[in-house]
Order: C-alpha cells, then sequence, then structure tokens
C-alpha cells in the first residue's frame, strides 16, 4: 500500500501550479523557436511526399515511436497514407512491409539509435526517400537522410533534464506542419476529411445531410393559409413536432407556427382563439434550411437563433420536410 506524500513545501498547489506552468512556458519556448527556424528543408520534405507514388512509414523508437504512430495516423486521416512501422520489427522481417516507392520519415532525437541506424542500408539500397526528424543536425541519421527536419530544443522541461518533454512536443509539432501543408497542397476537403471518419461524432457532423434526418412526405406538419388556428393545433397534435408549415396552394411556404408562438397567443386577452386565423398568428419569412444542407448546419441555425425546429424547402420555396432539436439529438449531431 502506498504511503502519503511527507509534508512538502514542493507539493502544495502553488508550487504544484507554478511547477506545470513552467512546463508549459519551456514547450511553447520551444515551439516558437521551431517555427522561426522552419525553412527550404521542410517545403523539400512535402515535395518529397507529394512526389512520391508510394506511402509515408513512419519509425521510432521509445517515445519517438509513440510521435511516429501519431504523426502517421494524423498524414493518413488528412489525405496522405501512411502508417508506422516498428524499427526493431523491421529488421526482423517487417521490412518487407516497405516498398520502394514509399517514403520513410525517421524519428530519433539523438539521430543514432541504433534500431533505426540499422535499416539505413536497407533502405538506401532499396531507393526509399529518407527523410529525417532528430535534434541532432550533424547525427548518423541526419547525414544520411534525403531531408533533415532538425527539431532541437533549447531545454527540455524536464528538471532533470532527462526526459523527452520538450522535445517530443517539437517532434509532434513538426509532424502536424508536415501534415496540415500536404492537406492544403492536395485540396483536401471537410468532405475527405468525412470519409476518413465515417464513425463517431465526427462522421456524423460531416457527413450526417438534411434529407438523412428530416420528416418528409405526409410527416411533414402543413396547412394551408387560410387554415383556422384550431385546424393548425390539430395538424400540429397529428404530426407531434411542436410546429406547422403554412403553405399557399402550391406547398409554398409562407410563414410558421410553433408551440412557443401557442403560447404568446394564449397570454392576449383580446384574442378569440375559436375563431383566430393563422394567417394572423403565424411568424412570416421564418428560418429555413436546404435539404442538400449538413445536419451540423441546422444545429448552428437552431443555436445562433435560439429556434428548436426548422422548416426544409426546396429552391422553389416549397416545404418539403421539417425537423426539430430532438430529430438532431436523436441523431446525435447534438
Amino acid at each position: 500500500m502506498s504511503q502519503p506524500l511527507p509534508s512538502n513545501p514542493a507539493t502544495s498547489d502553488a508550487s504544484l501550479t507554478a511547477s506545470g506552468r513552467r512546463v508549459i512556458e519551456i514547450e511553447a519556448h520551444a515551439l516558437q523557436d521551431l517555427a522561426s527556424r522552419l525553412d527550404g528543408a521542410f517545403s523539400s520534405a512535402c515535395r518529397l511526399i507529394l512526389d512520391s507514388k508510394g506511402r509515408v512509414v513512419a519509425t521510432g523508437m521509445g517515445k519517438s515511436g509513440h510521435i511516429a504512430r501519431k504523426i502517421a495516423a494524423t498524414l493518413a486521416s488528412t489525405g496522405t497514407p501512411a502508417f508506422y512501422v516498428h524499427p526493431g520489427e523491421a529488421g526482423h522481417g517487417d521490412l518487407g512491409m516497405i516498398t520502394d516507392a514509399d517514403v520513410v520519415i525517421a524519428l530519433s532525437y539523438s539521430g543514432e539509435s541504433d534500431e533505426i541506424l540499422t535499416l539505413l542500408p536497407v533502405l538506401k539500397r532499396q531507393g526509399n526517400a529518407l527523410i529525417a526528424i532528430t535534434g541532432k543536425p550533424q547525427s548518423s541519421l541526419a547525414r544520411a537522410a534525403d531531408v533533415h527536419l532538425d527539431v532541437s530544443v533549447p531545454a527540455e522541461a524536464c528538471p532533470l533534464d532527462l526526459a523527452p518533454t520538450s522535445s517530443t512536443t517539437a517532434t509532434l509539432a513538426m509532424g502536424d506542419a508536415l501534415a496540415v501543408a500536404l492537406l492544403d497542397a492536395r485540396g483536401f476537403t471537410a468532405d475527405d476529411f468525412a470519409r476518413s471518419h465515417p464513425a463517431g461524432s465526427l462522421g456524423r457532423r460531416l457527413l450526417l445531410h438534411i434529407t438523412d434526418v428530416m420528416h418528409a412526405g405526409e410527416d411533414v406538419p402543413h396547412v394551408r393559409d387560410d387554415a383556422s388556428l384550431s385546424e393548425a393545433l390539430v395538424e400540429m397534435s397529428r404530426k407531434r413536432l411542436g410546429m406547422t408549415a403554412v403553405v399557399d396552394g402550391e406547398d409554398r411556404l409562407l410563414g410558421f407556427f410553433t408551440d412557443g408562438d401557442l403560447r404568446r397567443t394564449l397570454d392576449n386577452p383580446a384574442l378569440d382563439v375559436r375563431t383566430a386565423m393563422i394567417a394572423d398568428l403565424m411568424t412570416r419569412n421564418p428560418r429555413t434550411i436546404g435539404a442538400d444542407q449538413l445536419a451540423a448546419e441546422a444545429a448552428r441555425l437552431m443555436e445562433t437563433h435560439k429556434i428548436s425546429g426548422l422548416i426544409v424547402v426546396d429552391r422553389e420555396g416549397r416545404a418539403v420536410g421539417a425537423l426539430n432539436i430532438h430529430d438532431l439529438l436523436r441523431a446525435r449531431v447534438v
């Protein structure tokens, strides 16, 4: 059973917060320094990847291996086919996963990782383009590479200057910079991103369209503009969306009436609800949305304008669908 920490000024709330802040400040400074050094080597690395007919293979040992996995995953999800190969396993057969058309990104802050250096003669003989990401421009890996990206940092955030902290942050940022620069160069779009992220909330927000969540056909609540308030309430009760569209004889949208409008109507003592006409009570020129728009756009409209429902219209302004916030919640768009 672990023992409680002895009383120590270094474990006070203030000292713990100060220590955390110091780490963030050191790493932020390292990133600023990295950005100022970005030069032609970076664009050369991008061009090597853009001109390649193969994939990107990221490799690294230890903490660099974890960062290499993340870089490969980010590249793969943003339009650049990529995967990670463990350098130790590569030396025992997994090197066969790398074709001569692939670009290899090798990560090693020291530039002297034995497992990676062992692979270099084979990669060179196979003709692979090699991008090295190290903190030592004169290291063996940096000198062997076609392009070297320098991620050296003034200091690690670890007070012992031992645990990779600032250096791994800088390396990860360099990988993100490559991925985003390549994304821009390829003209990668939100639709492209959605195709590689079909699952989860991200995929739903990028793939679901209004047609996927709206009520259509006979399920659309609507009344003619010459209907009474009573007729509108019957339609709202039948369709159970808390609203109804008000349309003309050709189904073109003229107005909108909701549960909120009903409450405000009932608060008006001068109004006789038995004889009231819907055309006198509806909201004219309501917010609408098109069937081909993203469901996420409906959520944004509802939040921005503090409304809970929308009528879907076609290009001629005809009411072709309806949806409310509950439809978006069921689809897990919000």
